[in-house]
């Protein structure tokens, strides 16, 4: 297939692009490389660096797939600016839908996320629940969904809600939970937990990637929707456990949180259309720690994205 990825350098994008040349599609990747450049060069990849808000017709040409990462991702990085994030996460999703379409793309795979549920204490979060967005990124993420199921009749379109993705990455995030755990108890010896008793859905990184390809693979016999993505719903304060149990010398502190988010995602409609998650979260804590002993874990300003943008004064 020709693929386009939109943020083919992000978190995800530097992990999924390579996997889908390995499979031998045809990828264009358009990405502002705020947060750095990670692909290897590769006759099958095109890289463009551009702003998303700014593609035209031509670079959807041939497209077969679109598979859109790209976003202001997670509630304080939206916080700094929410003008520009509803710009980004919103008014250019439906530009570029309405592109997709014309472009006679066959399927669209947006990067959706498991917070537009907001704070729910149901035991199973499925996709039949309300969407009750709390944090203007939440928003975002919702609005865009509906932007792109009311292309569903044009196209097969599939908007994915990931848990909280963990693991390593080219492009590192220590700005997420089991990430940021699993690296303050390397660098400092010591896992700050604020609150814990929050309950969070969590997904490796290989496994989100992996549902990606899956839909690739899938399309004929899936028709469009929404589907969550996660696996281990699991408190912080167990997660640093977890990261306990893997790096015994380290301390835990407990100190308050303001932070209500709180949900359980169930992933059964995923699961029962035929993926099959390889990996979890003592995995990816696993990965973490082998990157870092042997200095491959990238720890500088670009994995933290509020720290990066402000660097950057994006506008």
């Amino acid at each position: 297939m020709n693929i386009l990825v939109t943020g083919g350098n992000g978190y995800k994008g530097s992990v999924l692009v390579p996997k889908l040349i390995e499979l031998g599609h045809r990828i264009i990747s358009i990405d502002l490389n705020w947060f750095g450049e990670y692909l290897k060069p590769h006759p099958n990849l095109k890289i463009i660096k551009e702003d998303i808000r700014n593609i035209e017709d031509h670079h959807l040409k041939n497209i077969d797939a679109v598979i859109h990462l790209a976003n202001i991702a997670n509630d304080p990085a939206v916080e700094l600016d929410p003008r520009l994030s509803w710009e980004v996460n919103v008014l250019a999703s439906q530009q570029l839908a309405a592109k997709a379409k014309k472009a006679g793309v066959k399927i669209f795979l947006y990067a959706s996320s498991g917070s537009v549920y907001g704070v729910s204490d149901k035991e199973r979060v499925t996709e039949d629940n309300d969407l009750l967005p709390i944090s203007e990124y939440n928003k975002t993420k919702m609005v865009a969904e509906r932007i792109f199921l009311s292309y569903k009749d044009d196209m097969k379109v599939y908007c994915i809600r990931p848990a909280t993705v963990c693991g390593v990455s080219p492009r590192m995030r220590l700005d997420v939970s089991v990430n940021i755990l699993t690296y303050s108890a390397l660098k400092n010896g010591v896992i700050t937990v604020f609150g814990g008793k929050q309950i969070r859905p969590n997904i490796h990184i290989d496994d989100i990637c992996n549902v990606y390809i899956f839909f690739l693979k899938n399309f004929s016999r899936i028709e469009s929707g929404t589907f969550n993505a996660g696996f281990e719903n699991i408190s912080i304060l167990d997660i640093a456990n977890m990261v306990k149990e893997q790096i015994p010398q380290c301390e835990i502190k407990v100190t308050p949180s303001n932070d209500p988010r709180s949900y359980r995602q169930c992933s059964d409609k995923l699961l029962s259309i035929g993926f099959k998650p390889s990996k979890d979260v003592k995995t990816a804590i696993s990965d973490i720690i082998s990157a870092y002993k042997v200095s491959k874990l990238n720890t500088d300003s670009t994995c933290f994205s509020v720290k990066r943008l402000k660097e950057l004064d994006i506008k």
